[in-house]
This record gives C-alpha cells, structure tokens and sequence, in this order.
C-alpha cells in the first residue's frame, strides 16, 4: 500500500489556504500536515521538523517575503520538498523563474477542484513511479516529463488533415525539410526530392506553415523574382 504523501501549505489568506486544505484531502493519498502564512512560520516549521512534508503548495504572493526570495530560500535549503505554485501571479517572468526552478507545476487563482485534483494525481503517480524503480525506460521517463502526451497530441492533430494532404506525403515533406541546410528550401527543391510536382509540394508546405511546422521566407537572388523559401 502506497504512502499518504504529507503536504504543506504556504498561504496568508486564511479563507483560501481553508479551501486549499479542503481541496488536497479531497483526493486520495494526500494529507494537509500545517497552513503557514508567513515566510518565517515555513522556514521554522520545515527547520523544526525532522519529517519534512513532501509537497509544499506554495504562493508568490507572503507578506514578508519579497518576490520569489522565499521559493528560492526553499529550492536551496529544502531542495528535495516538491513545489506547486498556487497563486494569482500571471506575469511570465514570475513563470519563467519558477519554472527554472524546478516547480512541478503553476497553478493560477482562483483555483478550480477539477485543474487541482489533476495535478495532484500525476503528482502521485510519478512519486511512486520513481520510488518503485532503480531505473526508467524512454517510455516511462515519457511519461514523466509529459513528452508522450505531446506526441499523442501531435498525432492527433495529424489525424485532422485537410482535404488534399495526406499523411505519407506530408511526412516526405517534413522528413526532407529537417535536412535544410540553413538556405532554405523552395517548392521546386522540395518536389524533385520527393518526386511530386511543385504545386503539390507548395500546397504541403504552405500547409505546414500554417500549423506552425515550418516558416517561410522570401529570398532576393541576383536575377529574377524573389523566391519563397521554406525551412523547418
């Protein structure tokens, strides 16, 4: 049986930090330890305890803390606590700092159970995930960084071609776009490679440009009119 995953909450709003709580025991294997509300409480009660929480759910926003200082403090002091942002602060350079920090995600307020709840059960699965093994296969180490859901994804929207592309042909066309040379490709270059008519291999890649697979640029020559060039 697997181990109730121990939780602290860092929150000065005594409502919100309430249903935070109420939101972490809502599902199975997660139990609220302590609500600190000040970045002094967190860092005496995680210095105070031998048995340290494995999660803290955190907030950007803490009353005598400026910025990010009390994330970082933790990143260094308690490195090995899991950290999930729960916080109304949208601005990117936030984001981005935590994210090179290590965060397991970045939940933005107000907080909905459903968006919770899923984060809180992939958080579960890879704990155990990596407790039960010595070593991970692609496949696992996929699942664990969220590449195998983008796949899918990717697969997906594959799926969902329009009239006139078809998948065989389109992956010709991205298999030789990713041999670019840095120059660029024009539409003639990419037919005669793939062995379909220029017209074919504009409509694949303007395809391809417009779900972002690939850019287009015009490029002037010496002579002659500017030509459309394609890379990935």
């Amino acid at each position: 049986m697997h181990e109730t995953i121990q939780v602290l909450i860092v929150e000065d709003d005594f409502r919100i930090a309430d249903i935070n709580r109420q939101f972490v025991e809502r599902v199975a294997g997660f139990t609220v330890l302590e609500i600190v509300k000040t970045s002094e409480e967190a860092l005496a009660y995680l210095r105070s305890h031998s048995a340290l929480p494995q999660l803290i759910l955190l907030d950007v926003y803490i009353p005598d803390s400026a910025g990010l200082s009390l994330f970082w403090k933790l990143r260094q002091e308690f490195n090995e606590i899991d950290v999930i942002m729960v916080t109304a602060a949208k601005e990117v350079v936030t984001i981005a700092e935590t994210l090179r920090g290590g965060i397991f995600d970045y939940i933005v307020k107000p907080v909905d159970f459903g968006r919770f709840e899923q984060t809180l059960k992939r958080y579960y699965d890879q704990t155990h995930l990596l407790a039960s093994r010595v070593e991970l296969d692609q496949s696992e180490i996929d699942r664990l960084t969220g590449s195998r859901r983008f796949h899918a994804l990717e697969k997906e929207n594959e799926g969902e071609l329009p009239k006139g592309i078809d998948q065989i042909t389109l992956d010709k066309i991205k298999d030789i776009l990713q041999m670019d040379d840095g120059l660029g490709m024009t539409a003639l270059e990419a037919a005669n490679k793939v062995g379909v008519s220029r017209s074919t291999a504009r409509r694949y890649l303007e395809y391809l440009v417009s779900i972002k697979k690939a850019d287009a640029q015009l490029k002037y020559g010496d002579i002659g009119r500017p030509e459309r060039k394609y890379s990935p």
